[in-house]
Protein backbone atom coordinates (compact mmCIF):
# COMPACT_ATOMS: atom_id res chain seq x y z
CA UNK A 1 0.00 0.00 0.00
CA UNK A 2 2.85 2.14 0.80
CA UNK A 3 3.45 2.61 -3.19
CA UNK A 4 -0.15 4.56 -3.36
CA UNK A 5 0.72 6.85 -0.65
CA UNK A 6 3.60 10.11 -0.41
CA UNK A 7 4.38 11.59 2.81
CA UNK A 8 6.20 14.20 4.75
CA UNK A 9 7.39 14.23 8.52
CA UNK A 10 8.84 17.37 10.06
CA UNK A 11 10.52 18.53 13.39
CA UNK A 12 6.63 18.94 14.25
CA UNK A 13 4.03 17.74 11.39
CA UNK A 14 3.37 14.71 9.63
CA UNK A 15 1.47 14.84 6.21
CA UNK A 16 0.45 12.13 3.59
CA UNK A 17 -1.47 12.35 0.32
CA UNK A 18 -2.81 9.54 -2.16
CA UNK A 19 -0.32 9.10 -5.25
CA UNK A 20 -3.04 9.44 -7.40
CA UNK A 21 -0.33 8.43 -10.24
CA UNK A 22 0.17 5.01 -8.95
CA UNK A 23 -3.11 4.49 -8.16
CA UNK A 24 -4.48 5.38 -11.58
CA UNK A 25 -1.57 3.07 -13.19
CA UNK A 26 -2.38 -0.05 -11.20
CA UNK A 27 -6.16 0.56 -11.38
CA UNK A 28 -5.87 0.17 -15.13
CA UNK A 29 -4.39 -3.43 -14.70
CA UNK A 30 -7.19 -4.59 -12.45
CA UNK A 31 -8.23 -8.22 -13.38
CA UNK A 32 -5.53 -8.55 -15.48
CA UNK A 33 -2.54 -11.17 -15.06
CA UNK A 34 0.84 -11.97 -17.14
CA UNK A 35 1.83 -15.30 -17.80
CA UNK A 36 5.16 -15.91 -18.97
CA UNK A 37 6.98 -18.92 -20.27
CA UNK A 38 10.38 -19.75 -20.96
CA UNK A 39 9.17 -21.65 -24.49
CA UNK A 40 9.67 -19.71 -28.15
CA UNK A 41 6.36 -18.53 -29.04
CA UNK A 42 7.24 -20.71 -32.12
CA UNK A 43 7.00 -23.83 -30.46
CA UNK A 44 4.02 -22.64 -27.88
CA UNK A 45 1.47 -19.76 -28.90
CA UNK A 46 0.13 -17.21 -26.73
CA UNK A 47 -3.55 -19.22 -26.95
CA UNK A 48 -1.62 -22.33 -26.18
CA UNK A 49 0.25 -20.77 -23.11
CA UNK A 50 -2.94 -19.81 -21.65
CA UNK A 51 -4.99 -22.93 -22.35
CA UNK A 52 -1.96 -24.35 -20.05
CA UNK A 53 -1.66 -22.35 -17.42
CA UNK A 54 -5.85 -22.59 -17.34
CA UNK A 55 -5.16 -26.51 -17.10
CA UNK A 56 -3.35 -26.41 -13.88
CA UNK A 57 -6.90 -26.46 -12.60
CA UNK A 58 -6.81 -30.07 -14.06
CA UNK A 59 -4.11 -31.38 -11.94
CA UNK A 60 -5.46 -29.89 -9.07
CA UNK A 61 -8.48 -31.72 -9.74
CA UNK A 62 -6.28 -34.66 -10.16
CA UNK A 63 -4.26 -34.74 -6.50
CA UNK A 64 -7.79 -33.84 -4.78
CA UNK A 65 -9.13 -37.25 -6.24
CA UNK A 66 -5.96 -38.51 -5.47
CA UNK A 67 -5.84 -37.67 -2.19
CA UNK A 68 -9.83 -37.50 -0.77
CA UNK A 69 -12.40 -37.77 -2.84
CA UNK A 70 -11.60 -40.97 -5.12
CA UNK A 71 -8.55 -42.82 -4.50
CA UNK A 72 -7.71 -41.57 -1.00
CA UNK A 73 -3.88 -41.96 -1.46
CA UNK A 74 -4.13 -41.08 2.71
CA UNK A 75 -3.25 -42.26 5.01
CA UNK A 76 0.01 -44.71 4.11
CA UNK A 77 0.22 -47.58 6.46
CA UNK A 78 3.13 -48.44 5.40
CA UNK A 79 6.67 -48.16 6.86
CA UNK A 80 8.99 -48.86 4.54
CA UNK A 81 10.41 -46.63 1.50
CA UNK A 82 9.85 -49.22 -1.00
CA UNK A 83 6.20 -49.71 -0.39
CA UNK A 84 5.10 -45.92 0.43
CA UNK A 85 6.65 -45.88 -3.41
CA UNK A 86 4.62 -48.59 -4.39
CA UNK A 87 1.40 -47.55 -3.06
CA UNK A 88 1.90 -44.32 -4.52
CA UNK A 89 2.59 -45.71 -8.10
CA UNK A 90 -0.39 -47.69 -7.24
CA UNK A 91 -2.78 -45.17 -6.45
CA UNK A 92 -1.30 -42.83 -9.52
CA UNK A 93 -1.81 -46.60 -11.98
CA UNK A 94 -5.51 -46.23 -10.64
CA UNK A 95 -6.09 -42.67 -11.24
CA UNK A 96 -4.41 -43.04 -15.10
CA UNK A 97 -7.04 -45.83 -15.28
CA UNK A 98 -9.74 -43.50 -13.98
CA UNK A 99 -8.72 -41.00 -16.25
CA UNK A 100 -9.06 -43.19 -19.58
CA UNK A 101 -12.60 -44.44 -18.21
CA UNK A 102 -14.16 -40.92 -17.65
CA UNK A 103 -12.70 -40.45 -21.28
CA UNK A 104 -14.29 -43.32 -22.75
CA UNK A 105 -17.14 -43.11 -20.80
CA UNK A 106 -18.16 -39.17 -20.76
CA UNK A 107 -21.38 -39.76 -22.84
CA UNK A 108 -23.04 -41.85 -20.22
CA UNK A 109 -21.61 -39.04 -17.57
CA UNK A 110 -21.74 -35.24 -16.65
CA UNK A 111 -18.71 -34.52 -18.30
CA UNK A 112 -18.40 -33.04 -21.73
CA UNK A 113 -18.16 -34.91 -24.02
CA UNK A 114 -17.98 -32.94 -26.66
CA UNK A 115 -15.56 -30.52 -25.85
CA UNK A 116 -13.90 -29.85 -29.66
CA UNK A 117 -17.71 -28.03 -30.30
CA UNK A 118 -17.19 -25.99 -27.17
CA UNK A 119 -14.12 -24.82 -27.72
CA UNK A 120 -15.29 -23.92 -31.65
CA UNK A 121 -17.82 -21.54 -29.81
CA UNK A 122 -15.70 -20.25 -27.14
CA UNK A 123 -14.72 -15.80 -28.29
CA UNK A 124 -11.25 -15.99 -26.51
CA UNK A 125 -8.94 -18.00 -24.61
CA UNK A 126 -8.89 -15.94 -21.72
CA UNK A 127 -13.33 -16.60 -21.76
CA UNK A 128 -14.79 -19.40 -19.42
CA UNK A 129 -14.52 -22.55 -21.01
CA UNK A 130 -18.25 -23.07 -21.84
CA UNK A 131 -20.05 -26.30 -22.03
CA UNK A 132 -21.17 -28.04 -25.22
CA UNK A 133 -24.70 -27.96 -26.58
CA UNK A 134 -24.57 -32.17 -26.03
CA UNK A 135 -23.09 -31.21 -22.64
CA UNK A 136 -25.88 -28.22 -21.88
CA UNK A 137 -28.96 -30.93 -22.95
CA UNK A 138 -27.48 -33.42 -20.75
CA UNK A 139 -27.38 -31.06 -17.63
CA UNK A 140 -30.32 -30.23 -18.75
CA UNK A 141 -32.72 -33.56 -19.02
CA UNK A 142 -30.79 -35.37 -16.94
CA UNK A 143 -30.89 -37.98 -19.96
CA UNK A 144 -28.20 -39.25 -22.72
CA UNK A 145 -28.53 -38.92 -26.63
CA UNK A 146 -29.38 -42.84 -26.15
CA UNK A 147 -32.52 -41.83 -23.59
CA UNK A 148 -30.53 -43.04 -20.67
CA UNK A 149 -30.03 -41.25 -17.04
CA UNK A 150 -26.77 -39.47 -16.73
CA UNK A 151 -24.50 -40.53 -14.13
CA UNK A 152 -21.55 -39.24 -12.28
CA UNK A 153 -18.48 -41.21 -12.23
CA UNK A 154 -19.10 -42.77 -9.16
CA UNK A 155 -22.67 -43.52 -9.86
CA UNK A 156 -21.87 -44.96 -12.75
CA UNK A 157 -19.16 -47.71 -11.26
CA UNK A 158 -21.76 -48.50 -8.58
CA UNK A 159 -24.35 -49.31 -11.32
CA UNK A 160 -21.86 -51.26 -13.18
CA UNK A 161 -20.38 -53.34 -10.24
CA UNK A 162 -24.36 -54.75 -9.57
CA UNK A 163 -22.96 -56.70 -13.28
CA UNK A 164 -21.77 -59.94 -11.82
CA UNK A 165 -20.50 -63.32 -13.18
CA UNK A 166 -21.56 -66.61 -10.70
CA UNK A 167 -19.77 -70.07 -10.94
CA UNK A 168 -22.93 -72.38 -11.30
CA UNK A 169 -22.67 -75.81 -10.54
CA UNK A 170 -25.47 -78.93 -11.42
CA UNK A 171 -25.89 -80.87 -8.00
CA UNK A 172 -22.45 -81.70 -6.62
CA UNK A 173 -20.87 -82.87 -10.04
CA UNK A 174 -17.61 -80.83 -10.32
CA UNK A 175 -17.43 -81.57 -13.96
CA UNK A 176 -21.06 -79.81 -14.44
CA UNK A 177 -19.68 -75.70 -13.85
CA UNK A 178 -19.78 -73.32 -16.01
CA UNK A 179 -20.13 -69.32 -15.75
CA UNK A 180 -23.48 -67.31 -16.32
CA UNK A 181 -22.63 -63.67 -16.56
CA UNK A 182 -25.85 -61.85 -15.33
CA UNK A 183 -28.27 -59.94 -18.06
CA UNK A 184 -26.56 -56.62 -18.27
CA UNK A 185 -29.14 -53.73 -18.19
CA UNK A 186 -28.95 -50.69 -21.20
CA UNK A 187 -26.80 -48.28 -19.09
CA UNK A 188 -24.37 -51.28 -18.45
CA UNK A 189 -24.12 -52.27 -22.29
CA UNK A 190 -23.57 -48.94 -23.18
CA UNK A 191 -20.86 -47.99 -20.65
CA UNK A 192 -19.20 -51.67 -21.96
CA UNK A 193 -20.01 -51.03 -25.76
CA UNK A 194 -18.01 -47.89 -24.95
CA UNK A 195 -15.42 -49.23 -22.99
CA UNK A 196 -14.89 -51.92 -25.88
CA UNK A 197 -15.71 -54.76 -23.28
CA UNK A 198 -16.90 -58.18 -24.45
CA UNK A 199 -19.27 -60.07 -21.54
Amino acid sequence: MSKHFTWEIGDASFTYARNLVSIESESALDGLYVVRTSVPAADLAAPDVVRAYKDLAKVERAFRSLKSVDLKVRPIFHWLDDRIRAHVFLCMLAYYVEWHMRQLLAPLLFDDHDRAAAEAGRPSIVAPAPRSAAASAKDALKRTEDDLPVHSFQTLLADLATLTKNRVRIGDRSNSEFYMVTQPTPIQQRAFQLLEVQL
